[in-house]
């Protein structure tokens, strides 16, 4: 396999910590063919100026961040812009205490582009905006860079360009900031260029900040931020990208949320999403979000428990017996890996291993076949073993061989001292407050 050592290295580290790397993903990339159709299509939908909104559903370790991650990397190269936040007892879609506000800041913070993958993209994609502009008008109009006429015919350009964000709610403000931010760029303000970013952004904490630093009377907010998302979407477009897509880690936060009247509100957020979206009322805007099966379908504190969306959500008859599945409906439930599925992976996974230390593989196939075995011999590993413990368990064994070549694979798979990896769930701590957990 030829492979770089630095993504070889980044791909072993990352997985055997059990997170998903950000880069190297076709080089492990196995199985999960249908679902990744079915959000592909999802992202032409998207390009051609509809909306899109997706649950994937599945148990800790079973790919839900994986999926997310190889999708993500394939809009980019498609030149969409994603952002892409975690939930978590500080981030959510609604609170009191500036936690909707805090998943803006997250999901700004990592805005990405196809030449900004790593995040921070927001002050490239307005910098290149205006530099299109300007290069557009100076062809149109035939004028030259130190042209004084330049400047007001961008901004009359500027005012074509996002006449669409106007008719949008706070599009005004939006669209007014936009313009603020081209007049800093050209006239060397750095000063107000750092105040516009800081507003798009989030930061500003009351509507007199805003007014004081930069003249408008409104800031983003616990309760209109999902506005903004809108809004960002629409200029995107008007800035020459594809499209946006958001993606939402980590909705088993909502569920762990102590107080029924906040999750209500929070699910209520989710219902306006996913609204917007199946209604036709957002435009070039995708939203994918990621839970467990019980956060999804638990009756007293999942999402089911609000009725809005049970009703919308939940499996038709025709799919519950589990014999037929859906990828076309709003709910995507990852299936198991198979046998060979996670065969090739972990194939994969030891010819990478071989190129990071610079050894000859010692695992022969038939060592892979009676690893698995040993797995799948587990107490309930038919229905609770996950792709993310096989590999951490795998790549323990491939660092064991590599440091003690003479050592017997056999041994080692037959010893009793080898450990599997846990459960991501087994041994947390619980108190009353989540006593409704079943983990």
């Amino acid at each position: 396999m030829k492979i770089p050592k630095r993504i070889a290295q980044t791909l072993i580290n990352s997985l055997k910590g059990g997170v998903v790397p950000r880069v190297g993903l076709p080089y492990v990339a196995v199985g999960r063919k249908a679902e990744i159709d079915a959000l592909l299509r999802d992202v032409d939908i998207i390009a051609d100026g509809g909306a899109s909104f997706r649950f994937i559903v599945g148990k800790y370790g079973s790919g839900k961040s994986f999926l997310l991650q190889t999708v993500r990397n394939y809009v980019m190269a498609r030149d969409f812009v994603v952002v892409d936040a975690d939930l978590s007892p500080e981030r959510r879609l609604r609170g009191t205490r500036g936690q909707g506000l805090a998943t803006y800041r997250e999901l700004i913070r990592n805005m990405s582009t196809k030449t900004r993958p790593e995040g921070g993209a927001l002050s490239l994609i307005l910098d290149r905006w205006i530099n299109s502009l300007q290069q557009d008008v100076m062809a149109e109009q035939g004028l030259a860079m130190d042209d004084s006429a330049l400047g007001a015919a961008v901004e009359r350009k500027i005012g074509t360009v996002i006449a669409a964000v106007n008719e949008l709610v706070h599009g005004f403000d939006f669209a007014r900031l936009l313009t603020l931010y081209y007049r800093a760029y050209t006239q060397g303000d750095d000063e107000t260029r750092a105040n516009v970013l800081k507003w798009f952004r989030g930061e500003f904490n009351t509507k007199t900040e805003a007014r004081q630093a930069l003249g408008v009377a409104i800031c983003i907010t616990d309760d209109n931020w999902y506005e903004y998302l809108k809004l960002f979407a629409s200029f995107l477009t008007q800035a020459g990208y594809a499209g946006m897509l958001v993606l939402v880690d980590e909705l088993v936060n909502i569920y762990k949320v102590p107080h029924a009247v906040t999750r209500q509100y929070n699910y209520e957020k989710l219902l306006t999403m996913y609204n917007d979206a199946m209604q036709g009322r957002t435009h070039h805007l995708g939203m994918i979000f990621c839970g467990t099966p019980q956060c999804m379908e638990d009756p007293r504190r999942g999402v089911f428990s609000y009725e809005a969306l049970r009703s919308r959500l939940a499996e038709g008859r025709f799919t519950a017996s589990g014999e037929h599945t859906d990828l076309l409906s709003p709910v995507i439930r990852l299936r198991p890996l198979t046998y060979e599925e996670l065969l090739v992976l972990i194939e994969k996974l030891a010819a990478i291993h071989t190129v990071l230390y610079d050894y000859e593989q010692i695992l022969t196939q038939a060592d892979m076949v009676d690893f698995l075995q040993i797995e799948f011999a587990r107490i309930g590993a038919d229905t609770h073993i996950t792709p993310r413990e096989i590999i951490r368990d795998f790549i323990e064994v491939l660092d064991i061989t590599c440091q003690n070549p003479k050592l017997p694979v056999k041994k080692l798979l037959g010893s009793d001292t080898f450990s599997y990896a846990q459960n991501d769930a087994a041994g947390q701590e619980t108190s009353e407050e989540f006593a409704e957990f079943d983990i």
